[in-house]
């Protein structure tokens, strides 16, 4: 059971590179809505819901066993600055002069929506479900704010970045499932938690997109070579 949900997991984000390239050899101005893109957030966040049973013989209490079994004492906090790396690295790339496909304002519009929805997705739930954290902390647990806002950033710098960069969507996804594998490993969330929490966040950020109507600004894409 636990191999099955771990395979899923982990194919999904590789599927999400791929699709994210092939969607790169059309090169769109202004992304639009395909009912394929609702495919991955959607299994993630199904795939959240489902392993989020509350037994002693659940899922998700199984993979923290294996978690207290192996590594009890692991603990670091860089969990709480690589949420926010995705974010650095793309207006990073900008300012270095790599043009990202959408100027800084409607970009930076873009992001703000985004990180609205996915803050206040993450914010509800949590109030609502009321879960216990693995470590017995808070009532907070479900989903993980932490990797709702990794795939939330990693979701706009791949947008950003895919049609210049083909490996950017693989780099951004497996830097956003690292954070979500650190918040396992010290403890803060389960499994169930990581995965619906990656749902909403590249779902707000595409949301985001799709609803944008640049009107901040002049809307560029920057297709020159590099």
């Amino acid at each position: 059971m636990k191999k099955w949900f771990l395979f899923l997991f982990c194919t999904s984000i590789i599927s999400l590179g791929h699709a994210q390239t092939r969607d790169s050899i059309f090169v769109r101005p202004y992304p639009s809505f395909t009912v394929r893109q609702l495919s991955l957030p959607l299994t993630l966040a199904v795939l959240g819901i489902a392993a989020n049973g509350n037994g002693r013989e659940s899922f998700k209490k199984e993979v923290a066993e294996e978690r207290e079994e192996h590594m009890p004492r692991f603990h670091t906090s860089i969990d709480n600055y690589l949420q926010f790396a995705p974010l650095a690295i793309a207006y990073g790339l900008d300012a270095a002069g790599v043009k990202s496909k959408t100027d800084l304002l409607n970009r930076s519009a873009i992001l703000v929506k985004g990180e609205l929805l996915m803050m206040g997705s993450v914010s509800i739930l949590k109030k609502y479900t009321h879960q216990l954290r693995p470590d017995g902390s808070t009532y907070n647990s479900f989903p993980s704010g932490h990797t709702a806002q990794a795939f939330a950033a990693a979701t706009l710098l791949s947008e950003e970045y895919k049609d210049r960069l083909p490996w950017m969507p693989y780099a951004a996804y497996g830097l956003a499932s690292s954070v979500g594998m650190l918040r396992m490993a010290n403890n803060r969330h389960y499994i169930s938690d990581v995965l619906l929490g990656a749902g909403i966040g590249i779902l707000s950020m595409k949301v985001a997109y799709w609803t944008h109507q640049y009107k901040w600004g002049k809307h560029s894409t920057h297709l020159e070579n590099p």
